[in-house]
């Protein structure tokens, strides 16, 4: 999002005429700078085979999709309605990585019929996976490295507390399993969270998995997971990924020159690739001043973008209405029933009502995670894409809170 001619553009498309055409709150994506995060990525791992595995759940609307699928990635599905939505779209079953968590067999059944990889995260669903397939199907098994990394508790996934994955200390019984029933592993894969900021964390669940990996003799891919930090305010540290991309790398080739031959090194970026692509316009309603604080009032709320409340997450706020005029401090609240402030003492350009505002950094897990609390609508999507802006998501209506409700006689 550039200023030029004085108005906020994305690939020069005024975001004000998008709130007008669609309305607000809406998401607007850029789609040039989801193909730029896909390059940088790539050229950091130029070195090895390197094959993204794009986090579906981070935003699943099916054109970001095909996007994704043009710049070259695959994809990792945690549900097996993301396994078919990335299947709707064109990715091969080859493509996809599942990776659920606490699901039942007869899911994890379902995505073998579809063809997709499996990636078993617990010893249970192991066993049961070894029971009814033996080495008929082959799969990758997620590996919990306790290893303490990340941002809010809530996204750091790799501790020993943690629900997901099966414990590096359980590695002896899982080898067990995997011996009693002759599965056929060809991938191992850690995720330690994410706002990861360099690659020393990389490197320590590397150094871990490549210790795992000796015990696997027909291993075909190493699974890093994703977890790269990205910048939500200029002062903010990201993840250097050049830095990363060389040091893992080198780590990388020396385990499969030790290894006995060359493997695939996946890593499944969300956040990373959408992130900054997404902003969310939303209308200011009201502006209140209290003996505290000046209150703006928006259109939107935890309903839209929970990561501020969920998360204390920060998202960068620009009133694209006014390029210029004085600077004051505001708190964006939300209309929603609870407390919901999506950021708090900002400094903008003054608000009137009826000014526009951009939430920026609304690219990962904003609609994604959206909900019709309160009996809100969910908003539109555009995505701006080569220079032009089209609506992927229509605006939900009234109709669409009441469809599957079933009236009853009471």
């Amino acid at each position: 999002m550039k200023v030029n001619n004085q108005q906020y553009r994305i690939q020069g498309v005024p975001l004000l005429d998008i709130a007008k055409e669609h309305g607000t709150p809406v998401y607007v994506y850029d789609g040039q700078k989801i193909q730029d995060q896909v390059a940088a990525l790539k050229e950091a791992f130029t070195s090895v085979n390197m094959k993204i595995k794009y986090a579906t759940k981070a935003l699943s609307n099916i054109n970001i999709l095909k996007l994704m699928k043009k710049a070259g990635t695959g994809v990792d599905a945690v549900s097996v309605e993301e396994v078919k939505l990335c299947l709707h779209v064109g990715f091969e079953p080859s493509e996809i990585m599942y990776t659920p968590n606490s699901v039942s067999f007869e899911e994890i059944q379902e995505a073998v019929k579809l063809g997709v990889m499996i990636n078993i995260d617990n010893i249970p669903m192991l066993e049961h996976f070894g029971t009814h397939y033996g080495n008929s199907v082959p799969i990758c098994i997620r590996l919990n490295p306790h290893i303490l990394a990340g941002g809010n508790a809530k996204i750091s996934v790799g501790h020993i507390d943690s629900k997901f994955g099966i414990s590096i200390l359980q590695l002896k019984h899982v080898l067990k399993i995997v011996d009693v029933h002759d599965l056929q592993v060809i991938g191992l894969h850690v995720h330690t969270g994410s706002d990861i900021l360099d690659a020393e964390v990389f490197l320590k669940g590397a150094e871990i998995l490549f210790d795992a990996a000796k015990e696997f003799g027909d291993l075909k891919f190493l699974d890093f997971g994703g977890g790269f930090k990205v910048g939500y305010k200029e002062s903010d540290i990201t993840t250097d990924i050049m830095d990363v991309g060389k040091k893992v790398s080198v780590a990388f080739k020396e385990f499969c020159k030790d290894y006995g031959r060359e493997l695939e090194i996946w890593f499944e970026p969300g956040k990373f690739l959408v992130s900054e692509c997404g902003y969310l316009l939303v209308q200011a309603n009201v502006i209140k001043a209290t003996p505290a604080s000046t209150f703006i009032g928006v259109d939107s709320g935890l309903n839209h973008l929970i990561r501020p409340m969920m998360y204390d997450a920060y998202h960068g706020v620009e009133n694209i209405s006014r390029i210029e005029g004085p600077d004051r401090v505001y708190t964006i609240v939300g209309y929603i029933c609870e407390t919901d402030t999506i950021a708090a003492d900002r400094k903008l350009k003054e608000v009137k009502e009826g000014d526009i505002l951009a939430i920026r950094n609304a690219g990962a897990y904003g609609y994604s995670m959206a909900s019709n609390y309160n009996s809100r609508l969910r908003p539109a999507e555009v995505l701006v894409l080569d220079g032009k802006a089209q609506l992927i998501r229509k605006r939900e209506t009234f109709d669409d809170i009441l469809r599957h409700q079933v009236d009853i006689d009471i």
